[in-house]
């Protein structure tokens, strides 16, 4: 039996009925059109090396089959088949309309032969046991309806000797910068958001998940719970954001 974790229970409406994976599917099919705007926009552009440096974690590994996890509009598969050289990259998530941007994003950058989107659950993972060479997560962790059933699937489909990379919101301990970033999460950027997607609720849910979700060496205790070892995090940008990394 998994255990529960605080932000397994977090969700975008609470006045709803719906489990967690319907209402995070619906909440990114509404803000999918805007959703890379929004990303660069709130973060200043700082999140496209924030991927850079997670999968420059894969590179000694030359990884040939890769399987990003809560893919969105395909930001991580894209920026992998370009540093990576990997083959093939299968990217899986729950909202459809997100898929439908990355698929454009990919068909545009002429990588359809290297990219598969599809529609995939990460507590489900569609594929046999030791399929992938490497597994990443970028910003979709905190969004698992089960965080270690998540996490168990994802050790099941990697290779032995493959590796899990996970990019994730963290919540920086510098005083005077934690006081501003929780100002900035919980007023400016639904305020930012709220005024460019019409959908407010969708970054005060942000906020909240990243407040509960057990980071740093919690999360890295995840990892070795759920069978990974040789496993690490790495602040980046005073705490904003981590990597986390797992070898099975």
């Amino acid at each position: 039996m998994s255990e529960q974790y605080a932000h397994d229970n977090v969700v975008p409406d609470k006045a709803s009925e719906q489990s967690k994976k319907k209402q995070v599917a619906e909440m990114f099919d509404d803000i999918a059109p805007r959703y890379d705007f929004l990303n660069r926009f709130l973060s200043a552009g700082i999140d496209v090396s924030w991927r850079r440096k997670a999968l420059a974690k894969l590179e000694a590994l030359k990884p040939q089959l890769m399987l990003d996890v809560a893919t969105g509009t395909g930001d991580v598969a894209i920026m992998a088949a370009r540093q990576l050289q990997l083959q093939k990259i299968i990217g899986i998530d729950i909202s459809e309309k997100m898929l439908e941007g990355g698929r454009e994003k990919v068909k545009t950058k002429g990588l359809e032969q290297i990219i598969e989107l599809k529609s995939g659950d990460s507590e489900t993972i569609n594929f046999p046991d030791n399929t992938f060479d490497a597994v990443t997560v970028a910003f979709g962790v905190r969004n698992f309806e089960n965080l270690e059933k998540g996490i168990s699937e994802i050790y099941r489909v990697l290779k032995p000797g493959g590796r899990l990379v996970v990019l994730e919101f963290s919540k920086p301990k510098l005083p005077g910068v934690t006081q501003a970033y929780q100002l900035y999460m919980s007023i400016v950027a639904p305020q930012v958001a709220g005024a460019f997607s019409k959908n407010k609720k969708a970054y005060q849910y942000l906020n909240k998940s990243i407040n509960a979700f057990p980071e740093g060496k919690n999360f890295v205790a995840v990892l070795n719970k759920t069978g990974f070892i040789n496993t690490s995090c790495k602040p980046l940008t005073l705490g904003i954001c981590t990597i986390y990394c797992g070898d099975k």
